[in-house]
């Protein structure tokens, strides 16, 4: 019966948001020489064409070195012929896949003599709906339902991708890398994903979802990688983009406030201002990108029952009210020095500026007395700035390319707190500031080597990052904050790596093997008067392979195979030795003794396309050693919770992920998106040493969990479009406790206008209101329930226009 359940569930849980991909082109090269002499054939015709459609043909001349050309070829067999007077005309079959842009045939050797050309074989390959061994890719502007949205919020639409408590995760796993254009920044963080939810979507172009990352990236991120990319156009001339949305969130009060606290945000604006302009002349690319987001949000309204060992039972409420304007600019040069060396030079500046106010009542069982209140606000700034070279050479073979750059990254966190504590005796008031500046350099360098069947990759990095921090606490009447606690921290890391990989590709089969070495230093050295920790760190040297694989049976159906390991280092904030509130009675503090978790991924994988659809499907497994989670205790004679970060011992997850996209007729596409997984974590049992020794244990935890996404697309006339898409997310764990179910809709519909040179657009995000975060969390003496009604929905308006 449980197996069929099973069956059934995994069918139903079919998935997929709309993979946007444009048909692959490929270039192809190589150079003609006389087989007896070995010296260069130059000016000799050499084609490549097509039985099956006439229309593709293609042709060329060897020049002075007898090197030949072909560009814009789409993936397929296809026949190559040269013809030189006095030659033998040279015929040889060539398969063009998709792994790789660029295919080098190397030395073809031609006969003397000249006989009659031949008629040739061709077979194209079906290019409906290609995906890529790689990733999977999503163009901003098709994601209607989140237009004048956040990249946070654009983001809950991808397929595999859910966000809880503000972190993305795949496949139900938060340690997800995110890149910006490749690169790792702290706009949104090294290992965290901090800043999303301020990044406009409108801002972005397009999103990349790498599940089985090869050995060319780092090797943090266990779960994946999600690649931003930036707006930048490279049409001639002058062009550009000017738009502007707004909105309204928490049109109503979804569940009252608890008594004598101040009011929630209510109709909360929203506005986004937008503007992209590019230049290109001859040499020369230049861009320009502005975004500016103002929000006001009902960024928290959590309502909880904490029930202790003793049988006290106590009620509170956190609401917080944010305004937060967010800049981004971002520039830069492309030049094209000439057809061999080309130079990139770009900057990134952000400015991200939140002020949280905020009120926490208490009160007993039944509300009849109010035992506490804790109000605060939070002042933060957060700047970015990030400045990047980088350089190419391309050799007069086609393809072979070395690139070398680099990324300096400067990150400066400037908060401050303030917190009014109000009890029935007494008034007390507590304030700390913190001063981080992350200081990161990174150094690059790849070499591609193009094959007859593949290409072989190679590169080193290096990187230095250097984090000094700054807490210091201004401690009032009754406060739970450790004063002696506070002082300074510099966390200093030095990672280099290698890799080197091999891609391979025939008519049938598909290969890529990695190998990447990493070293890490880590060292994190802290206040020596701090009551508790000690300065610590760690250093390895690892191995992380990757292996992908895949047989082609025929031009609709492929099976695939992927094996990669990978590591998830500890963020600088887990080890961070400050005390800082999550609330009132809950403190959480870092751990500078967590060591990295290391993990090892199998997946294997179907894909089959039919007329106007395709279905797609993997099942996968991933198993952790030193799983990094959150530990909650308290200490004898004290109601205040402590969230401490530990290592936990094994833990593993395996699960199912289907795609299935089907277009039904010309005004009417569906995609469903599924995901079905089992996460197990093992027993294990933990000392949290602050801010006094604590011990806690955890029987084994399992659950089986997933989603499901329905995205429908309607086209009617020839410029009005809309989506509506359907989100359930089933009950999962997290740290000591569970996660309830949740389910919302979102709706959006634009229309272009001016000629396909404007656009209007309405969406709204969780259109009926239904998304509730419901908690459950047990620690060794008290159970912790919540359910937040934070603002879930948001309509939003806007216009842009293309020049």
């Amino acid at each position: 019966m449980k197996s069929k359940t099973f069956l059934l569930f995994s069918f139903l849980f079919l998935t997929v948001f709309k993979l946007v991909a444009q048909q692959k082109t490929i270039t192809l090269s190589g150079i003609l020489k006389d087989s007896h002499s070995k010296i260069a054939v130059p000016f000799a015709n050499v084609t490549l064409s097509s039985e099956k459609d006439t229309k593709i043909f293609f042709g060329t001349v060897t020049n002075e070195e007898g090197r030949f050309l072909f560009s814009g070829i789409t993936p397929g067999k296809y026949i190559l012929k040269a013809n030189m007077i006095g030659f033998k005309e040279k015929q040889q079959e060539i398969f063009i896949g998709i792994l790789s842009d660029y295919l080098d045939l190397g030395t073809l050797l031609i006969d003397e003599d000249v006989t009659a050309l031949s008629e040739v074989m061709v077979s194209t390959k079906n290019q409906q709906n290609p995906v890529s061994m790689d990733k999977k890719v999503f163009a901003m502007a098709d994601n209607i339902t989140q237009t004048g949205g956040s990249l946070l919020q654009s983001m809950q639409n991808l397929p595999g991708v859910t966000v809880q408590d503000g972190k993305v995760q795949l496949r139900g796993n938060d340690k997800v890398m995110i890149l910006i254009d490749g690169k790792q920044t702290a706009l949104t963080g090294f290992g965290n994903q901090s800043g999303l939810d301020n990044i406009p979507a409108s801002a972005i172009e397009k999103i990349e979802i790498i599940n089985n990352p090869s050995s060319k990236y780092d090797a943090n991120g266990n779960a994946g990688i999600i690649n931003i990319i930036y707006k930048k156009t490279k049409q001639e001339g002058i062009n550009g983009k000017i738009g502007i949305s707004s909105g309204y969130g928490a049109l109503w009060e979804r569940k009252e406030n608890l008594p004598s606290i101040r009011p929630q945000y209510q109709m909360t604006p929203k506005i986004n201002p937008s503007f992209s302009l590019n230049y290109r002349k001859n040499k020369i690319n230049t861009y320009l990108q502005a975004d500016y987001l103002y929000t006001e949000t009902l960024n928290k309204n959590e309502f909880v029952t904490r029930t202790y060992q003793d049988g006290t039972i106590i009620n509170q409420q956190t609401k917080r009210n944010r305004d937060t304007h967010f800049t981004t600019l971002k520039t830069g040069i492309d030049w094209n020095f000439n057809e061999q060396n080309s130079f990139s030079f770009s900057g990134l500046f952000g400015s991200e500026k939140i002020l949280d106010n905020g009120d926490e009542p208490f009160f007993n069982a039944d509300f009849s007395q109010r035992l506490r209140l804790w109000q605060f606000l939070e002042d933060e700034l957060k700047t970015t700035f990030m400045a990047s070279a980088s350089f190419q050479h391309k050799f007069s073979q086609i393809g072979r390319k070395l690139n070398a750059g680099i990324n300096y990254t400067y990150h400066r966190e400037d908060e401050k707190y303030f917190f009014k504590n109000t009890i029935a005796e007494s008034f007390g008031e507590d304030a700390f500031k913190l001063l981080s500046d992350e200081k990161v350099v990174d150094l690059n360098m790849d070499y591609v080597q193009p094959l007859q069947y593949g290409r072989f990759e190679t590169g080193i990095k290096f990187r230095n990052r250097q984090i000094p921090t700054n807490m210091q606490f201004f401690p009032g009447e009754n406060s739970p904050i450790d004063a002696n606690a506070g002082g300074w921290a510099t966390y200093k890391e030095i990672i280099p790596a290698v890799y080197g990989s091999y891609i391979y590709e025939t008519e049938k089969i598909e290969a890529e093997i990695g190998l990447r070495y990493e070293y890490v230093n880590l060292n994190y050295e802290v206040n020596p008067n701090h009551p508790t920790y000690t300065s610590n760190g760690y250093h390895y040297t690892e191995p992380f392979p990757s292996v992908k694989l895949a047989y082609k049976l025929n031009e609709q159906n492929k099976f695939t195979a992927f094996y990669n390991r990978r590591v998830d280092r500890p963020n600088e904030v887990d080890i961070r030795i400050f005390p800082k509130y999550d609330d009132a009675e809950i403190i959480k503090v870092g751990n500078p003794a967590l060591q990295p978790q290391f993990t090892s991924a199998f997946e294997v994988g179907y894909k089959t396309d039919f007329e106007k659809g395709y279905l797609m499907g993997s099942l996968y497994y991933r198993v952790i050693n030193g799983t990094i989670t959150r530990i909650a205790t308290t200490v004898p004679g004290s109601a205040i919770i402590y969230n401490v970060f530990q290592n936990a011992k094994e833990s593993s997850s395996f699960g199912i992920e289907l795609v299935f996209a089907k277009e039904l007729n010309s005004w009417y596409s569906f995609n469903l998106n599924g995901n079905l997984y089992k996460n197990t974590i093992d027993a294990f049992t933990v000392t949290n040493l602050y801010p006094t020794p604590s011990t806690f244990s955890a029987n084994l935890q399992e659950i089986t969990s997933g989603n499901l996404k329905w995205n429908n697309t309607f086209s009617f006339y020839k410029t009005i479009s809309a989506q509506l898409s359907m989100v359930y997310l089933a009950p999962d764990i997290i740290p000591q406790g569970k996660i309830k179910a949740r389910f919302y809709t979102d709706f959006g519909i634009k229309k272009s206008i001016q000629n396909g040179k404007g656009e209007v657009f309405l969406n709204a995000t969780d259109l009926f209101n239904t998304l509730v975060i419901k908690k459950e969390i047990a620690g060794e003496d008290f159970r912790f329930s919540s359910e937040d009604y934070y603002e879930t929905q948001v309509f939003r308006f806007g216009y842009s226009y293309k020049f």
